[in-house]
């Protein structure tokens, strides 16, 4: 059974640092690359971040390239999503997801749920101004 399960979303003032986390098990089968998502109020889901099964290479959404971080720790089965200069436009519901295929959405930052094989529950970011 595959489970991915984020933790760390808050509330900040704008300007204001969170790390996100996502605790994942029984992703054996074969190597994924893991994802973050988010998803804003009233919107469609947005890919965010992507890294590599091996945890070694990172591909970012242009609005956050300079801001956000993810990283994967194989060891402990957790994948992080360090962000820095939170603006209100980051305000969201904030998904890890996990997919054999590494990729970066073409034509834009767009995604659906089939897009991935697999999803957590989410944690919420909320950004004051």
């Amino acid at each position: 059974q595959v489970v991915l399960e984020e933790s760390g979303g808050s509330s900040v003032q704008a300007g204001g640092s969170l790390r996100l986390s996502c605790a994942f098990s029984g992703l054996t089968s074969r190597p994924y690359s893991m994802y973050w998502v988010r998803q804003a109020i009233g919107k469609g889901l947005e890919w965010v971040a992507g890294t590599n099964a091996a945890g070694i290479t990172a591909i970012y959404e242009d609005s956050v390239k300079d801001r956000f971080t993810i990283s994967k720790d194989n060891a402990k089965n957790i994948l992080y999503l360090e962000m820095n200069g939170l603006e209100s436009e980051d305000t969201a519901i904030y998904y890890c997801a996990a997919d054999p295929a590494f990729f970066r959405p073409a034509g834009g930052p767009s995604v659906r749920r089939e897009d991935f094989q697999y999803w957590g529950q989410g944690t919420l970011v909320t950004v004051s101004s």
